[in-house]
């Protein structure tokens, strides 16, 4: 199962035992006000009756909060996952940029050095180097003139035909990793049903 569909599941599960708990919670009070408002003369078994209703509403509502909590807690392991595909996906992205910033440097520098030494460099990496630093191609551009070479190499394009990497979008890498091994979906009336089968 992917990480987002496992979210979106575990997170409906969470909302449907809230949702639960808060109605058990009012019956509940409504029970415990019939209890303590029982008058003096009325039977054991009445009392008995209103106490077991009462024991019975609250091992449902304890059973609730112990599932809700378990899906509560394998969300969390679930966002924990999802930022580190998230940053895995950004963290490829950001090493990359790095590296071809990197290269690009070195490739600005060997232009740089290129016309200061009084070679001839394709228009396009001038512009690159005038693009990058307007005052670093100006100085290599008054040296490259000074350099009164009779010869002057002639040197072809350090960028070539660069291609465009694709990314993966960091919020689908998240979404799409493999979740890992969920509590069972228990549904939140199923198990009000199953605890007020227990306690009887």
């Amino acid at each position: 199962m992917k990480i987002g569909e496992a979210q979106q599941i575990y997170r409906d599960q969470v909302q449907a035992y809230q949702k639960q708990k808060r109605i058990l919670s009012k019956q509940l009070q409504t029970a415990r006000s019939r209890m303590e408002a029982l008058p003096e003369g009325t039977s054991e078994k009445d009392r008995e009756e209103c106490a077991s209703e009462v024991a019975t509403l609250e091992l449902t509502l304890d059973k609730l909060d112990e599932k809700q909590s378990e899906y509560q807690d394998y969300l969390n392991q679930l966002a924990e996952q999802y930022c580190a595909y998230w940053n895995a996906a950004v963290g490829e992205q950001q090493a990359d940029a790095a590296a071809e910033y990197a290269v690009d440097m070195a490739k600005l520098i060997e232009v740089a050095r290129r016309i200061m030494r009084g070679g001839i460099v394709p228009a396009a990496d001038e512009k690159k180097l005038m693009e990058y630093n307007f005052e670093m191609y100006q100085t290599a551009k008054n040296i490259g003139a000074l350099v009164q070479s009779q010869k002057k190499e002639k040197y072809k394009t350090l960028w070539g035909d660069e291609e465009e990497k694709e990314y993966a979008d960091p919020k689908e890498a998240a979404e799409n990793g493999t979740a890992p091994e969920g509590p069972e979906v228990i549904d939140a009336s199923a198990m009000v049903e199953s605890a007020a089968e227990g306690a009887v």
